[in-house]
């Protein structure tokens, strides 16, 4: 299966939140937790589980075309990109994530 920018662009496009996520990445979790204790659902895609190798290498350069980076979390708010784990920190700690939202 040939993964496309449109396909990508459905998956950011499945839910308000959608972090784009390694199951065994810290960064990933720490992203994940504060959606959490915001009780804020949101959809994670586990890159690392849901696809094969070459499928997730691809996603990841898409990303890269979009966000400017592949590194993993990804997350999007209202299919707009807000960062990457500390950019989700920082607008936690000053209340604007709780905006965004």
């Amino acid at each position: 299966m040939t993964i496309t920018r449109e396909d990508v662009k459905k998956l950011i496009a499945s839910d308000k939140v959608v972090i784009f996520s390694k199951s065994t990445c810290p960064y990933c979790k720490k992203a994940k937790e504060i959606f959490q204790k915001l009780e804020q659902s949101f959809t994670a895609i586990e890159l690392n589980e849901a696809y094969k190798k070459d499928e997730m290498d691809t996603i990841q350069d898409i990303l890269a075309e979009i966000t400017g980076a592949r590194t993993v979390p990804r997350v999007f708010i209202n299919e707009e990109f807000i960062g990457g784990c500390s950019d989700i920190q920082q607008l936690n700690d000053s209340g604007a994530l709780v905006k965004k939202l």
